[in-house]
C-alpha cells in the first residue's frame, strides 16, 4: 500500500530552518526551505505516514514541541538507528544501493532519509507510553456566591459525574484496562481522572476531547522518561541483534526472564515499582524479543503493550499455568530463582519455547541437511516471525549476494581477453597522474588565495571595529541629544504648571481672605449633576442647609435629583448651563433660587469657588421677587380666565332663556 514519507534535515540553526523532501508511490518531491512552524503546519495538513530524519536530537529545544505537534498516526523515524548503535547515513545509502549526490546538501540528506524509510529502514521513535491520562473537570468558572450560583455548581458536578460514568462504561465495553481517581462534591463529582493503559490510537473514536462548554474532557498521552527506538521492520532487528524469548510477570513487582532460541536461560530479574519504559529499556539491553510470553490467560494489558512496542509475537498459554506445573518446568530447566515473580516469568518463557521447539528442531535438521552454518539463529527468528523456511534462507542469503556477484565477475573476467582493458588502464593511469599534478597546482593556488583572504578578513575586521566604534559613538550622541530634548520639554511643562499653580495659589489666598472677612460665600462645586457625584460630595463634605451649589454640567439630571436637592434646603443653585426644565420646576416649587453665570460672578480655583456675599444676597432676592411676581401674574391671569369663562357661560344661559320665551 502506498505510503507518504517526509524526510527533513537541518539547513540552519539560528533561525531554525529545514530542508523538506517527500516520497510517495515512487516519486520524490522537493518542497523547499521551511521554518519550524511552517513545517508543523505542512505535516498536520499532509498527515504523512512517516516523518524521518538522520538524528532527531538535531531538533534541539524544538524536539518536545515537534513530538507533541505531529498528528496521531504519523511515525517519527530516526534513520541511522538507536543511540549508541547508529550507522552513518551515507553508509546506509551505499548498503541499500541509493545513489548520493552532494553530501553537504541538506536536500540530499532529506531525500536519502525518505528513500531509506520507504524501504523500511530505520527506527521508530516511541516518545509516549501506551498510557493515556483522561481528565474530566468543569469548563467554566462558577462565579461568586448566591442561591443561583449554588444551583449552577450542583448542576456542573452532576454533569461531571455523568461524563465520568459514560467514559468508564465505554472503557469497560472496549475491554481497555484503567485506573480512576475521583473527587466527590455536592452529591456529584468535582473532577475525575482516568489512567488508561492503552495507546492514543486505541482510544481514537472511543473518547473525544471536549472544550468550551460546561465540562471539559482533556486527553493527554503519558510521555516516556527516555525515548525508545524500535525497528520499522523486525527483520532488520533480527539480523542486527540477538533474538530472545522473553517471559513477563507484571504487577507491583515485575518479573522478567529471557531464553535464547536454543532454550538456554540468559537471565532472570525482578524489581518493585518498575515503569513500563524501564521494562522496555531492560529488555532492549538483552536483545531483540521475538516472543513476549505470559503465564496467565487472558494476557495482562501490560504484557500486550510491551509486545506491541517490540512488534513481537504474544504467547498466551491455553489456560493459566498452575504452581505445580511451574515447579515441574523449573526442575526440567535445572535453574533456581530468587522469587515467585522470576519463577512465573521464566516458566512463561520456557512454556513458549516448548511450544516452538518442534518447529525449531525441524529448522536445525534442514540447515544441517543443506550444510548451512552460522545463520541458524537468524533463520529461526524469521521462521517464528511467519516466513517459511525457504523464504527465511533466501532473506539471509541476500546479504551475501554482493560478494557472490563479485566472485562471479572475477571468474568471468579471467576468461576474457584482457589486452584492450590493460591498455585502457594505462591511459587512465596517465590521466590520473596528470590530474594529480594539476590538483597539486590548484591546491597551491587555493592556499595562496586562502592567505590573501585571511589577510583581507583581518583588514575588514579592523575596519569593521573602527566603524562599529564610530557608529556606537554616533548612536550614543543621538541618544543623549534625544534625552536632552525630552528633559527640556519636561522642564518647560513643569515651569508652565508651576506658573499656573502660583497664580492659583495667589487667587486662592485672596478668596480665602475674602471668606474670612465675611464678604465672600464659599460654594460647593459639582462637575456633573449625577447621583455618583452627589454621593461623593456627601461623603467628602456633605450637603447642608443653606449651602450654595455650583453646577458645571447639569445635562441628563432627572426629577429625583431635583427633589433630593430640595430636601436638603440649600440656599441657592448656580449653574454654568441651563438646567433641565424638570429640575428647574422642582426647585422653583420649593423656592430654591436658580442662578446662572450671566447673573452672578463666580471666582473658582479647581474645586474651590466663592461669590460675593452682597451680590449673592441681592441676586437671590431679585430671583425670589421675580418668581413671586410671576406667581402673582399667573394668579391674575387665572382669575381673569375664570371671569371670562363665567361671562361666556352667563351669555349662553341668557340667550337660551330669551329663545324659550319667544
Amino acid at each position: 500500500m502506498p505510503i507518504l514519507v517526509v524526510g527533513i534535515d537541518i539547513i540552519s540553526e539560528e533561525p531554525k530552518r529545514f530542508a523538506v523532501v517527500s516520497w510517495f508511490n515512487g516519486k520524490l518531491v522537493k518542497h523547499g526551505e521551511f521554518t519550524f512552524y511552517r513545517l508543523i503546519r505542512f505535516i498536520r495538513t499532509k498527515k504523512p505516514d512517516i516523518v524521518v530524519t538522520d538524528n532527531i536530537h538535531e531538533l534541539g529545544e524544538y524536539l518536545r514541541k515537534f513530538i507533541h505537534a505531529i498528528p496521531q498516526g504519523t511515525k517519527i523515524v530516526q534513520i541511522t538507528g538507536r543511540p549508541g548503535e547508529q550507522k552513518p547515513l551515507w553508509g546506509l545509502a551505499k548498503e541499500h544501493g541509493i545513489r548520493v549526490g552532494d553530501k553537504f546538501n541538506p536536500y540530499e540528506e532529506a531525500k536519502v532519509c525518505a528513500l531509506l524509510a520507504a524501504r523500511g529502514i530505520g527506527y521508530e521513535v516511541l516518545a509516549f507510553e501506551d498510557e493515556v491520562i483522561i481528565k474530566v473537570s468543569r469548563g467554566r468558572s462558577q462565579g461568586k456566591g448566591g442561591w443561583s450560583q449554588d444551583r449552577y455548581r450542583r448542576r456542573l458536578h452532576n454533569l461531571i459525574q455523568n461524563k465520568v460514568r459514560e467514559i468508564e462504561e465505554t472503557l469497560k465495553k472496549a475491554n481497555i484496562p484503567f485506573d480512576i481517581e475521583i473527587k466527590e462534591k455536592d452529591q456529584g463529582l468535582e473532577r475525575g481522572e482516568f489512567r488508561v493503559y492503552a495507546s492514543r490510537e486505541e482510544l481514537a473514536g472511543l473518547i473525544k476531547p471536549m472544550r468550551g462548554g460546561d465540562i471539559e474532557v482533556r486527553i493527554r498521552p503519558v510521555e516516556r522518561k527516555t525515548f525508545e527506538f524500535v525497528p520499522l521492520k523486525s527483520e532488520r532487528a533480527i539480523r542486527e541483534r540477538k533474538s530472545v524469548i522473553v517471559g513477563l510477570d507484571p504487577g507491583i513487582t515485575v518479573g522478567i526472564a529471557a531464553l535464547d532460541l536454543n532454550g538456554q536461560v540468559l537471565m532472570t530479574y525482578s524489581e518493585r515499582n518498575m515503569a513500563i519504559s524501564d521494562v522496555i529499556k531492560f529488555i532492549s539491553e538483552i536483545g531483540h524479543p521475538i516472543i513476549i510470553s505470559t503465564d496467565v490467560n487472558p494476557a495482562p494489558g501490560l504484557v500486550e503493550k510491551i509486545a506491541r512496542s517490540f512488534k513481537a509475537l504474544l504467547f498466551v498459554p491455553r489456560e493459566s499455568l498452575k504452581v505445580e506445573e511451574k515447579n515441574e518446568l523449573l526442575r526440567n530447566l535445572g535453574v533456581t530463582v530468587e522469587d515467585d515473580h522470576q519463577r512465573d516469568a521464566l516458566t512463561a518463557a520456557y512454556k513458549a519455547y516448548l511450544r516452538l521447539k518442534p518447529k525449531l528442531d525441524h529448522v536445525d535438521a534442514k540447515l544441517r541437511e543443506l550444510e548451512i552454518e552460522g545463520k541458524g539463529e537468524e533463520i529461526k527468528a524469521l521462521v517464528i516471525q511467519g516466513y517459511n523456511l525457504g523464504e527465511a534462507i533466501l532473506k539471509v542469503k541476500e546479504k551475501e549476494k554482493p560478494k557472490e556477484e563479485i566472485r562471479a565477475a572475477e571468474e568471468k573476467e579471467a576468461s576474457l581477453d584482457l589486452g584492450p582493458y590493460l591498455e585502457k588502464i594505462k591511459e587512465l593511469e596517465k590521466t590520473i597522474e596528470f590530474l594529480e599534478k594539476e590538483n597539486q597546482e590548484l591546491r597551491a593556488m587555493i592556499e595562496e588565495q586562502r592567505k590573501i583572504i585571511e589577510n583581507l578578513e583581518t583588514k575588514i575586521a579592523t575596519y569593521d571595529e573602527k566603524i562599529r566604534e564610530k557608529i556606537l559613538r554616533t548612536k550614543e550622541i543621538e541618544t543623549k541629544e534625544k534625552r536632552i530634548a525630552y528633559l527640556e520639554k519636561e522642564l518647560r511643562e513643569a515651569k508652565s504648571i508651576i506658573e499656573k499653580l502660583s497664580k492659583d495659589l495667589v487667587l486662592t489666598k485672596r478668596m480665602h481672605l475674602l471668606e474670612l472677612k465675611g464678604s465672600a460665600v464659599p460654594i460647593k462645586v459639582i462637575e456633573n449633576l449625577t447621583w455618583k457625584e452627589l454621593e461623593e460630595l456627601e461623603r467628602s463634605t456633605s450637603i447642608k442647609r443653606d449651602d450654595v451649589l455650583y453646577i458645571i454640567n447639569p445635562a441628563g439630571a432627572g426629577r429625583s435629583i431635583g427633589e433630593y436637592i430640595s430636601e436638603k434646603r440649600v440656599k441657592a443653585i448656580i449653574s454654568a448651563k441651563p438646567l433641565p426644565n424638570v429640575i428647574y420646576e422642582v426647585l422653583k416649587e420649593n423656592k430654591i433660587p436658580v442662578l446662572y453665570e450671566s447673573e452672578i460672578e463666580v471666582k473658582r480655583v479647581d474645586e474651590f469657588a466663592i461669590v460675593d456675599r452682597k451680590e449673592l444676597e441681592k441676586v437671590i432676592e431679585e430671583k425670589l421677587n421675580q418668581w413671586k411676581e410671576e406667581e402673582k401674574q399667573k394668579e391674575v391671569q387665572e382669575f381673569l380666565r375664570l371671569i371670562e369663562e363665567y361671562r361666556l357661560k352667563r351669555i349662553k344661559e341668557l340667550k337660551k332663556k330669551a329663545d324659550e320665551e319667544h
